[in-house]
C-alpha cells in the first residue's frame, strides 16, 4: 500500500506540473490536468492514505473514550 501511495503521489505532482507547464505555454489549456490531479488527491490518494494509517488502530476504543468525554462535560 505504501508504494501505491507513493506512485500515485508522483503521478499527482506530474499532472500538476504538466498542467502548470501547459498554462504557461497556452493560457487556460492546463486547467483540465490540474483538475485531474486535484480529483486524484481528493478521491483516491486521501482515502487510501487514511485507510492505510488507521488499518491497525482500534477505533472502537477511541470512539468509546470520545463518547465518555462528551457525556461528562
Amino acid at each position: 500500500m505504501k508504494y501505491v501511495l507513493q506512485i500515485l503521489l508522483v503521478v499527482f505532482f506530474g499532472l500538476l506540473g504538466y498542467g502548470f507547464y501547459l498554462n504557461h505555454e497556452i493560457p487556460k489549456s492546463g486547467d483540465k490536468w490540474i483538475g485531474f490531479g486535484v480529483l486524484l488527491v481528493a478521491f483516491i490518494i486521501m482515502p487510501l492514505f487514511i485507510a492505510s494509517r488507521y488499518k491497525k488502530s482500534k477505533m472502537s476504543e477511541f470512539l468509546k473514550s470520545q463518547t465518555k468525554k462528551t457525556e461528562n462535560q
